[in-house]
């Protein structure tokens, strides 16, 4: 007997839209999450969903972009990958996911022209005017309650039904007591393995130690129960970090406060690498300086920054100082003056030239840094893994030998990403929302697809 057609398993941006796309295909969907509140790490994020030709992009006059651009500027920050071919896929497929979430779902995303950011040659990113991903999640949510598809939290499928070597469902655990839930596809849309650190030393062994601070439910699952179905896995060394978290208020630092020409010193008011790396490449730099490290920016870079509900937030609650000299904000954190003015003097020379810096870096945003400054105590963190399991263009899970796990797909966390082999230089901003939602949605259109063949 079978209690639903698609059983997804997590309440992430993944598994919120692939029981909608699912519901809507015609096929009954059921929701399951071990937390006792929806969204993982979809909540914590931006909200940013990048896209390539969108209707959002030619209403703002931008017209010089497309999937193969796109797949180009992905695949020039990944480098080397496992999976090119998923890269191009969600580069093909980006816009008509964003058209869906704001046509269909109901999301309220814009196209954010302030800034390209990391890893897009041209604005791409759709996002909540706030910023916040948990918006996104809440206009999910609102979408799956209008549908009725039942969420359950609460709820943490332990094990995979396998029958005949065919995913029949879960095992799941509700206070205390396990039960199955039988269904004709299961769709794994839970995070990665960033919260478990013996994945990470095994797979991400350079960011190995670095606090996480994702979501609570980046166990890895996933990887444990693909390789005992004997799934092949992808990118398992790839992972998002971030430079600058907040230290000790834990919110993430705009990146824009850097993006626009902000500088990171260490302990000893020195800078110690180029900071235009990207806020994910440059955590692991972060973290091999020392405990701490310090964001200086100027009154410029703070009012764009002051745009994103988040930064003024994290203004509110004390995280930012502001001085009129260096020694002003470099004092109350025992760092040496002279150090700090200097940096920011060989800073403001470097981009008045239009040359490089002794680190290499040539982009100084809005030009020389002026008085009054900002500064703000950050520490790296490890926010999720970008490797999973090896997947097709409909993110049906792969084996070893080529083929596929019948009845069995994952995206989201669980998924390989498309962040390139290893490390985290490969992070281009919103990858991570743009697999969540683009391969839920196949997912669950490929399943509801078979469904209906097999009927």
């Amino acid at each position: 007997m079978v209690d639903v057609d698609v059983l997804v398993i997590g309440a992430g941006a993944c598994g919120l839209a692939a029981a909608i796309a699912a519901h809507d295909a015609g096929a009954s969907a059921a929701i399951i999450e071990k937390h006792d509140r929806p969204g993982g790490n979809s909540s914590l994020s931006t909200g940013s969903v990048p896209a390539a030709n969108s209707c959002f992009q030619r209403a703002a006059g931008i017209t010089d972009d497309s999937p193969a651009r796109m797949f180009e500027d992905l695949m020039r920050i990944a480098g080397q990958s496992d999976d090119t071919a998923l890269v191009r896929r969600m580069a093909d497929v980006s816009a008509e996911t964003v058209e869906w979430l704001v046509d269909t779902v109901g999301a309220r995303l814009a196209l954010v022209t302030a800034y390209k950011h990391i890893g897009h040659t041209v604005p791409r990113l759709h996002a909540p005017v706030s910023r916040r991903g948990q918006d996104l999640v809440d206009d999910l949510l609102a979408a799956v309650a209008a549908r009725n598809i039942p969420l359950a939290v609460g709820n943490a499928a332990r094990s995979l039904i396998i029958e005949n070597g065919a995913i029949q469902g879960a095992i799941v655990e509700t206070d205390g007591a396990q039960h199955a839930i039988r269904a004709r596809k299961t769709i794994l849309a839970v995070n990665g393995f960033a919260g478990n650190p013996d994945l990470v030393k095994r797979y991400c062994p350079e960011i190995a130690g670095t606090e996480y601070f994702g979501a609570r439910g980046s166990t890895g699952e996933a990887i444990i129960w693909g390789e005992a179905v004997g799934a092949d896995l992808a990118n398992m060394a790839a992972y998002q970090g971030y430079g600058a978290v907040a230290y000790p208020h834990g919110s993430l630092l705009s990146w824009t406060t850097i993006e626009k020409g902000g500088i990171i010193v260490g302990a000893d008011g020195r800078r110690f690498g180029d900071e235009s790396v990207g806020y994910s490449g440059f955590a692991r730099v972060v973290r091999g300086q020392g405990d701490y490290a310090y964001a200086i920016f100027d009154q410029a870079i703070f009012d764009i920054a002051a745009q994103e509900e988040e930064f003024l937030e994290l203004v509110n609650h004390g995280g930012v100082k502001m001085g009129d000299t260096p020694a002003d904000i470099a004092t109350p954190f025992g760092l040496g003056a002279a150090a700090v003015a200097e940096e920011i003097a060989a800073r403001n020379a470097a981009a008045a030239a239009n040359g490089r810096d002794r680190f290499g870096r040539s982009d100084f945003g809005l030009g020389a840094l002026r008085a009054p400054f900002y500064i703000c105590r950050v520490v790296p963190g490890l926010f999720h893994t970008q490797g999973g399991l090896r997947i097709d263009g409909d993110a049906r899970v792969l084996r070893k030998d080529g083929g596929t796990v019948p009845n069995l797909f994952a995206g989201g966390g669980a998924a390989a990403g498309i962040s390139g082999r290893a490390g985290a230089l490969g992070y281009a901003s919103g990858n991570g929302l743009l697999t969540a939602i683009a391969l839920g949605r196949l997912a669950a259109l490929a399943a509801a697809c078979e469904i209906r063949a097999s009927a």
